[in-house]
């Protein structure tokens, strides 16, 4: 069998969403850049749980001393410093491709991100990169940093407003969830006594039988 690449026929079905916690910022943007430069859109979602390798108090050192960083004569004209989750990936990915040229101009515009799980993103089914993943590339006991509460201490002002909304939509998620296998359980009760009932069962010969029968041309 051959082994399936980025370009595979199933690839530009519709927009991938994945699910940004517990990745590490560098190996996700790196991933997710490649799939926007091959054609594939994607979808960012819980920016604000992306984690950085680094203790916190290093990393925040590292960021403000970048938002020092402006043009003397003009600080207007930049460079610009995003204060969000959601831009810091989305710079970050930036980061990764020529972003001036027409190709990654568009694939930049494949990509969307965002804090939190906004609908109707918070009802399609999410992804993860297990490159990227932390349990799997940072050893145990290393220090890492979570980009939310960084960017929550360089001025960013709607963590607290984005952790009261996660925590509703995860009750209405396990409630939905919970609804969602009752239905399923009854679905399976239900075809489990149909498949005993001696009129399915003839009909269900009959239909064996045409599944089975020669094609005439």
């Amino acid at each position: 069998t051959r082994a399936r690449s980025l370009h595979r026929s199933d690839m530009f079905d519709g927009p991938v969403v994945i699910d940004c916690r517990g990745h590490l910022l560098g190996r996700l943007a790196s991933k997710v850049a490649k799939e926007a430069m091959c054609g594939q859109r994607v979808v960012l979602v819980r920016c604000e749980e992306v984690d950085i390798s680094g203790s916190f108090i290093r990393n925040k050192l590292l960021y403000m001393s970048m938002l020092r960083k402006k043009m003397n004569s003009n600080p207007a004209l930049g460079p610009y410093h995003f204060r969000s989750p959601s831009r810091v990936v989305w710079r970050t990915i930036r980061g990764m491709m020529q972003h001036k040229t027409a190709r990654n101009q568009a694939a930049l515009e494949r990509i969307k991100v965002f804090e939190g799980c906004p609908p109707p993103y918070d009802k399609k089914k999410k992804m993860v990169v297990p490159e990227a993943l932390r349990v799997t590339r940072l050893k145990p006991g290393r220090r890492y940093t979570n980009l939310g509460r960084m960017c929550s201490e360089v001025g960013w002002k709607h963590w607290e407003a984005v952790k009261t909304l996660e925590k509703k939509r995860i009750v209405k998620g396990e409630a939905y969830w919970a609804k969602k296998k009752e239905q399923i359980q009854t679905r399976a009760k239900a075809i489990a006594a149909a498949v005993k009932d001696p009129k399915v069962q003839k009909v269900q010969k009959i239909l064996d039988g045409v599944e089975k029968a020669p094609v005439t041309i």
